[in-house]
C-alpha cells in the first residue's frame, strides 16, 4: 500500500514510514492509503460471521503488504487483542457497541495495543529509542501507556491538561513510570495538541529524537479503529431480521466525536464493504465540524471544558483527513450532525437508563441522545425545512441521503460507547442517583502513586524539558 499526505498529493511513503514518523514532518499533513480496498462480500456476509481477529487481520493485511509478513501480522493481532468488542441491543432498533472491555476500559485500547506492537516491530533493529509523543483530552494517554508500558526500545510523553479530566482518568495517566512519563500542562487539549504538533516540525528537535505520535494523526491508531466498525456492522446486519423484523434497514454508526479520528476509522470500513449506510457525527459544546457541515466555513475555537471531557476539541485533526478523502457535498450526504450541551448530556444518561435500563457514559450519551431525538421528530422537522438554530444543541441543518429511512422507521442505530460510565462515576450519579460498578482493573489504579510533571503551555519550556 501507498501513503500519500494530506496536504501534498505528490508524497508517497510505505507503511512503515507512515507509521514511524506520525505526520509528515516537511509539510505537517497526516498519512492517508492512496486507496481503501474492498473484502469479499462472500466473505463478509457469510453467517455467521467471521470473528473480529479475522476481520482484523483481513482488514490490515492490504495496508501492510510487502512490510509485514501475513504470519507476524497474525501474531501481533492475536497479541493486541485478548479482548473484543460486545455489541448489545437496548432497544429493537438501537444497539450499544461496547468498546471498554480492553485493559483501560476504553475505545482508545484497540488502536493503542495494534499500534504498540506495530511499531515495535518496526523498531526491532534501530539502534536508537523511538520517542512517542501524545496528547490526551482523556482515554488516549492512559491506552496509549498501558500499551507500550515496559516495550524495549520506545519511550512514551503523554500531555494532558491540567484540571480538564476526570480524577480516575488522571489517575490512570499521571502513575505510570519506566519508559511512560505523563505531563500535566496548564492548558487545554488544543494547547497539548499544538505542542505535540510543533514538535514534529521541529527540524532541530527531530534531528536530537526520532519522534512519532499516538493520537489519531497517526495512521497505525486509526486503522485498526475500522475493525470493529467493520464487525458490529456485520453482527447487527446479521440480528436484525430476528430484533426488528425490517427488512433491509440502513446501518448508522452513531459516534461520539471529539478528534474525528474514530470517525474517520467508520469511513474506511465503509469504504472496504462494511454495511454501514452513514454515520452520525454527534458532539458536546465543541461543535466545530458539525458548523462545518451545516455552513461550509470550517472554523477552529477554543476548546470548551464539558462533562464528555474526551470530546473537547476545538481544532480537530481529523478534519484534515475528512475533507481530503470527501468534498463537503459528499459528507453532506453521508453524515447528519448533532450537538448538545452538558445539560443535555446529563439528560441523555438520565432518559438513556429510564427508557432502556442501560447506563451510558457522558461520551456515549451524546450520540445516543443524537440518535433518539433524531427519531423522535428531529430528522422529520429538517426534512420538511424547519432547519433550527445552529447556536442551540440539537441537529444542525443536513439532511443526509438517509434521512427518509430515519422517518420511515427504516434504520437501525449501533452507538459507540466508547468507555466505561464507571470512569466518569460523579456525573452518572448526578444523572441517575446512583454509581456504576467499578471495574477491578479500575480499582486497582486508584491505589496507585501519583507520577505527572507539571508543565507550562509554551512550546520553549516542553522542548528544554524534552531535550
Amino acid at each position: 500500500m501507498v501513503y500519500t499526505d494530506t496536504r501534498d498529493k505528490t508524497v508517497k511513503a510505505d507503511f512503515r514510514t507512515a507509521v514511524l514518523n506520525g505526520m509528515n514532518a516537511q509539510t505537517g499533513g497526516l498519512y492517508v492509503p492512496t486507496s481503501f480496498p474492498k473484502l469479499d462480500k462472500n466473505y463478509l456476509f457469510k453467517i455467521p460471521e467471521p470473528s473480529f481477529r479475522e476481520i482484523a487481520f483481513e482488514m490490515a493485511k492490504p495496508y501492510v503488504e510487502g512490510e509485514i509478513p501475513d504470519s507476524d501480522l497474525e501474531a501481533i493481532i492475536q497479541d493486541a487483542y485478548p479482548f473484543m468488542p460486545q455489541i448489545v441491543p437496548i432497544d429493537p432498533v438501537t444497539y450499544v457497541l461496547e468498546l471498554f472491555h480492553g485493559p483501560t476500559c476504553a475505545f482508545k485500547d484497540f488502536g493503542a495495543r495494534f499500534m504498540a506492537r506495530v511499531m515495535s516491530y518496526f523498531n526491532r533493529n534501530e539502534n536508537d529509542n523511538l520517542h512517542i509523543l501524545v496528547a490526551t483530552s482523556g482515554d488516549t494517554g492512559s491506552a496509549v501507556g498501558s500499551a507500550f508500558h515496559n516495550v524495549s526500545g520506545i519511550d512514551v510523553t503523554i500531555l494532558y491538561p491540567d484540571g480538564k479530566i476526570s480524577p480516575l482518568q488522571e489517575k490512570q495517566l499521571s502513575t505510570f513510570d519506566g519508559n511512560v512519563r505523563a505531563l500535566k500542562v496548564k492548558g487545554t487539549f488544543d494547547d497539548c495538541q499544538k505542542l505535540v504538533k510543533t514538535a514534529f516540525t521541529d527540524v532541530e528537535l527531530r534531528n536530537k529524537f526520532r519522534l512519532s505520535s499516538a493520537n489519531s494523526i497517526n495512521i497505525s491508531r486509526l486503522l485498526p479503529q475500522s475493525f470493529y466498525y467493520m464487525y458490529s456492522s456485520l453482527v447487527v446486519h446479521n440480528r436484525i431480521p430476528h430484533d426488528s423484523k425490517i427488512e433491509n434497514p440502513s446501518i448508522i454508526a452513531v459516534v461520539p466525536s471529539g478528534n474525528f479520528g474514530n470517525l474517520t476509522s467508520g469511513l474506511i470500513a465503509a469504504e472496504m464493504g462494511a454495511p454501514i449506510a452513514g454515520f452520525v457525527a454527534a458532539t458536546n459544546a465543541n461543535h466545530t465540524i458539525p458548523d462545518w457541515i451545516e455552513t461550509g466555513d470550517y472554523n477552529t475555537r477554543p476548546s470548551v471544558a464539558t462533562l464528555s471531557n474526551a470530546m473537547d476539541v476545538g481544532a480537530p485533526s481529523n478534519y484534515e483527513r475528512i475533507s481530503f478523502m470527501y468534498s463537503l457535498e459528499q459528507v453532506r450526504k453521508m453524515f447528519a450532525s448533532y450537538w448538545t450541551d452538558d445539560k443535555g448530556t446529563l439528560e441523555a444518561v438520565r432518559l438513556c437508563n429510564e427508557k432502556t435500563g442501560y447506563i451510558i457514559d457522558p461520551h456515549g450519551a451524546v450520540a445516543w441522545k443524537a440518535w433518539y431525538d433524531m427519531r423522535n421528530g428531529g430528522m422529520e422537522k429538517l426534512v420538511n425545512g424547519d432547519k433550527g438554530d445552529i447556536s442551540k444543541p440539537g441537529m444542525t441543518a443536513n439532511v443526509p441521503s438517509w434521512g427518509q429511512e430515519v422517518i420511515h422507521k427504516n434504520a437501525v442505530g449501533i452507538i459507540l460507547e466508547t468507555a466505561h460510565p464507571a470512569k466518569f462515576g460523579a456525573t452518572v450519579q448526578n444523572a441517575i442517583g446512583r454509581t456504576p460498578s467499578m471495574p477491578d482493573r479500575l480499582e486497582k489504579v486508584m491505589h496507585l502513586e501519583d507520577r505527572a510533571i507539571p508543565m507550562e503551555k509554551d512550546y520553549e519550556s516542553f522542548k528544554a524539558w524534552l531535550a
